[in-house]
C-alpha cells in the first residue's frame, strides 16, 4: 500500500503540487520514450482523487493521484495487468509512495458516446468480459485483501453491517433529523435479515473475487475499434462477484433508462452477465443469488462512502457524502434490490 501523503482539493490545486506532478509526468514520459506536446490540464478535481491530462508523442496520457482511501488502486494495477492485461490500462509509470498512476488513453467512456437504449445495448455486450476477469481473479482473493481491498465476502457482511450502522449512528447524532433517526431504526431492525441473506449467499454458487463496486457506463472505456477497458478501480472490494451488478444495473435504471426494476432492457444486461456463470447453477438460482449479492452490496457501498469521507480533509466533505451511508442502509428495506 502507498504511504500516506498530502492530498485533497487544496493540495492538488496548488501551483507547487501541479508543478511537481508535471515534472514527474515529463520525467516518466522521457523514460518511456515519449515527450509532452502540449499543456498539462486538470479536467477532474475531487476531494478523493484528481486527474491531469496531457498530449504526447505517444498519444494522450493521464496522471491520476489518489487519496488515502483509494491508494490501493496503484498496487492493484500490478495484479490486474498480470492476470487480465487486455481488460485494463497498462500503467506507463507508478509512484506508490505518492499514490500516482500514469496511464495511457483508453478511449471515451460509453456514457459520453451513447444514451438511452443504445447505451443499454452497448453495456449488455460488456458484462461477459468483466465476469471472465472476475473468474480469473478468484484464486487471487487473498492477495486482493493484502493489497488493501476491503473484505466484503458473504461471511463478513453481518460484521460489516454493524460497522456501517455505527457510522450512520454517528452521522445521525451529529447531523440527523427525527426522520433520520426513524430511518436509522428501520435499518437497524434489518440486522437479522442481513445475517440470513449473508448465510444464504455464503452457500450460493460463485466464489469471492474482485467487485469493482462502481462499474457503470462512465467507467467503461472504448476506443474506435469498440474494444472495452475497465477503469477507475478505486472503490473495489473483495465480495461475491454478482455484487458488481448493483451499480451497473442501478445506473442504467436511474440515469439512463428511467425504468422499473423488471424492465426487459435491464434484465437483458443482468442475463448477459449471468451467462458467464451458467456452468455453476441453473439460471433461476443465479438470479436469486444476484439479488442477494446486490442487497448486501448496499452495505459495501455505505462503507465505501464512509471510508472516503473519513479520509477527506474536513473542509472538502459535503453533507451529501456524509449522508450517503445512511441512504445506502435505508435502501435495504426496499422491495426490490434495485430500489434506492
Amino acid at each position: 500500500m502507498a504511504a500516506e501523503c498530502a492530498h485533497g482539493i487544496a493540495t492538488w490545486s496548488s501551483p507547487a503540487w501541479l508543478a511537481a506532478a508535471g515534472s514527474w509526468l515529463d520525467e516518466r514520459l522521457a523514460e518511456a520514450g515519449m515527450q509532452r506536446t502540449g499543456e498539462v490540464r486538470q479536467p477532474h478535481l475531487l476531494p478523493w482523487s484528481t486527474v491531469l491530462g496531457a498530449p504526447t508523442t505517444g498519444g494522450r496520457v493521464w496522471l491520476k493521484a489518489e487519496g488515502p482511501s483509494q491508494a490501493f488502486e496503484v498496487g492493484l494495477y500490478g495484479l490486474l495487468c498480470a492476470v487480465a492485461l487486455n481488460d485494463v490500462l497498462t500503467p506507463i509509470a507508478i509512484d506508490a509512495d505518492r499514490a500516482w498512476l500514469l496511464l495511457p488513453d483508453g478511449g471515451e467512456p460509453l456514457r459520453t458516446q451513447l444514451s438511452g437504449d443504445a447505451l443499454a445495448d452497448a453495456v449488455a455486450a460488456v458484462p461477459p468480459r468483466y465476469a471472465a476477469l472476475q473468474r480469473v481473479l478468484v484464486p487471487h482473493a487473498d492477495r486482493l485483501l493484502v493489497l488493501g481491498l476491503a473484505d466484503m465476502r458473504a461471511a463478513a457482511m453481518p460484521e460489516r453491517f454493524d460497522e456501517a450502522l455505527e457510522a450512520v449512528h454517528a452521522y445521525v447524532e451529529a447531523h440527523g433529523t427525527e426522520h433520520d433517526w426513524q430511518a436509522c431504526g428501520r435499518a437497524a431492525a434489518m440486522r437479522p435479515q442481513v445475517a440470513a441473506w449473508a448465510e444464504r449467499l455464503a452457500g450460493a454458487p460463485g466464489a469471492a473475487t474482485i467487485d469493482h463496486n462502481d462499474l457503470h457506463a462512465r467507467n467503461i472505456l472504448t476506443r474506435g475499434d469498440g474494444d472495452a477497458t475497465f477503469f477507475d478501480w478505486g472503490d473495489s472490494v473483495v465480495a461475491h462477484p454478482f455484487a458488481s451488478m448493483l451499480v451497473t444495473l442501478s445506473f442504467l435504471r436511474i440515469h439512463v433508462l428511467e425504468c422499473e426494476p423488471g424492465d426487459p432492457r435491464l434484465l437483458r444486461v443482468r442475463d448477459a452477465y449471468l451467462g458467464a456463470f451458467a456452468d455453476l447453477a441453473p439460471h433461476a438460482e443465479l438470479v436469486e443469488t444476484l439479488e442477494l449479492a446486490c442487497r448486501l452490496a448496499k452495505i459495501a457501498r455505505a462503507l465505501t462512502w464512509e471510508r472516503v469521507a473519513q479520509a477527506l480533509d474536513p473542509q472538502d466533505v459535503e453533507d451529501r457524502w456524509r449522508r450517503t451511508p445512511l441512504e445506502c442502509l435505508m435502501s435495504l428495506t426496499a422491495a426490490s434490490y434495485l430500489d434506492p
